[in-house]
């Protein structure tokens, strides 16, 4: 069944006027629960607006390709933005651009269009616009002299590329990492909160910076007990 992604039968589906099978929202699935401590608030919360969103989304013809480029280029205008010393706008923004990070692969699953590229080009547009958004408010806030701030700007933009490093080369290794306090959510809701509310950036950098190690060292640890786990286990067998 064209359009239509595993898991949303026929009765699940309505019609336009272009006779195009579309699901009902009520029957679209729930946002996936990310494994971070935002993940199930924002899950049970969200659910509904979730579903409306990719429903919308789906109907509108849009690709997961032109999504995650949608999603890089909001951050991008964040990034000019914060250069010229902006905080309320470029933290409206963040909103579009969570939105356009989660929907990709929604709608890549919905539709049938999943694949290996697809994964691979998404993951490096995110570190990509990690590095536009953090680096941008790194250069803004030197710029004003604010060096604590800046230097924990700097400080999450290395964690957060320290986080995604290290699931790729477990992952490699033949290890799947999915586990971390605070990752791609987290850092979003944080630097939303930091630049939407008056004084709320210094600690809301902290924050990310604090927690942010936290999970460096949580996936650094589980990913080297269980490569050396699965590295012992084949030697017994062997």
């Amino acid at each position: 069944m064209r359009g239509v992604g595993p898991g949303v039968s026929l009765d699940a589906v309505n019609h336009d006027a272009d006779g195009e099978e579309v699901p009902r929202v009520r029957d679209l699935p729930a946002p996936r629960e990310a494994e971070g401590l935002a993940g199930k608030p924002m899950a049970w919360v969200f659910t509904w607006p979730y579903r409306v969103l990719l429903a919308g989304a789906y109907r509108a013809g849009l690709r997961p390709w032109q999504l995650t480029l949608l999603g890089l280029a909001t951050n991008a205008i964040v990034g000019i933005l914060l250069l010229r010393g902006d905080r309320l706008l470029p933290g409206l923004l963040l909103i579009p651009a969570g939105i356009f990070d989660v929907l990709d692969g929604a709608v890549a699953r919905l539709r049938g269009e999943e694949s290996r590229l697809g994964a691979f080009l998404d993951s490096v547009l995110d570190r990509v616009a990690d590095v536009i958004l953090f680096g941008c408010l790194y250069w803004s806030l030197a710029g004003l002299g604010l060096r604590l701030e800046a230097g924990l700007a700097l400080a999450t933009l290395v964690i957060a590329l320290s986080v995604s490093h290290i699931r790729a080369e477990a992952e490699a290794a033949g290890v799947s990492l999915t586990e971390g306090y605070f990752q791609r959510l987290e850092r979003y809701v944080a630097m939303m909160i930091g630049l939407l509310f008056p004084g709320a950036l210094l600690p809301a950098l902290a924050i990310l910076t604090v927690l942010g190690a936290v999970t460096v060292a949580q996936r650094g640890w589980s990913a080297v007990t269980r490569i050396a786990r699965d590295a012992s286990s084949a030697e017994a067998s062997a």
